[in-house]
């Protein structure tokens, strides 16, 4: 005797995934911390539009309804706060973003415990280290030819390594996020363009739109370009404006890096 059981409505299907998200992290005293982060969204406009924000509050350690505030504040600077870190607290008032319960810091090296962040980044600062001296190496070489490649070979190509090789200029517009390594882009960047790399920048033509290296905490990596006229650079958070590089390094071939809690911007020879 053979049995059928009955058919049902298809079920609901649940998956899990997970993005990479920017996070901010309020000090006080947070008048000074909010007009440092005006002169970021001044500089760069739009720049947090339709990013994921996570706010971490365990430096402030707000009340309920200071973060209702900062909440409010940031939202009317076009910054949407999709969820909260906050050690101690398992939930807010309804009308807030959700807390986030065990969050780890993305790296290179994968997901990390917040209590494992800063081995991650002497690590990460190690290997930055070592492939610097060859992307200098490769810097003053790049006077020579660049090897041709196949006709139509424009697509971004992964190494091994873990490397993001882009033999096509960046178009304006157009958002490069690798949260996995480097990036090489072998033509030019166009302004109105962005890249955001875990690590280190490389770009064989003129940078003129928003780089951003080390974006996970890599205070290692730098950027590098054959001609400098960037809207802005970014390392580990640090920036300057093209305003502050007038007259110094703008149409040069620059490197940036972090020295201290300063990011230089010095010229290649």
């Amino acid at each position: 005797m053979t049995f059928a059981a009955p058919l049902e409505a298809k079920s609901i299907r649940f998956r899990a995934r997970s993005f990479v998200a920017f996070t901010l992290t309020p000090e006080a005293p947070l008048d000074v911390w909010l007009e440092g982060l005006d002169h970021w969204i001044g500089n760069s406009p739009g720049y947090f539009a339709g990013r994921p924000v996570v706010l971490d509050l365990n430096t402030l350690k707000p009340d309920v309804a200071a973060i209702e505030s900062l909440v409010d504040v940031l939202g009317h600077r076009g910054i949407r706060v999709y969820a909260i870190e906050l050690d101690g607290h398992a939930a807010l008032a309804p009308n807030l973003p959700p807390v986030l319960v065990g969050a780890k810091e993305a790296t290179t090296d994968g997901l990390l415990p917040r209590e494992a962040r800063a081995e991650g980044f002497d690590k990460a600062e190690g290997r930055a280290a070592e492939q610097h001296a060859d992307a200098g190496s490769a810097a003053k070489a790049g006077d020579g030819k660049v090897d041709a490649s196949k006709a139509g070979d424009s697509e971004p190509q992964v190494e091994a390594s873990g490397t993001l090789m882009i033999k096509a200029p960046i178009r304006s517009g157009q958002a490069i996020v690798h949260p996995h390594g480097d990036v090489i882009v072998l033509g030019s960047v166009a302004s109105g363009s962005e890249i955001i790399a875990a690590g280190s920048i490389h770009v064989y033509g003129t940078l003129r739109g928003r780089a951003s290296a080390g974006a996970l905490g890599n205070r290692g990596a730098r950027i590098f370009c054959r001609k400098n006229e960037a809207e802005l650079l970014a390392v580990d958070g640090w920036y300057v404006t093209a305003e502050e590089m007038e007259g110094v390094s703008r149409g040069k071939p620059v490197q940036a890096f972090l020295d201290g809690d300063a990011l230089r911007v010095s010229t290649l020879s």
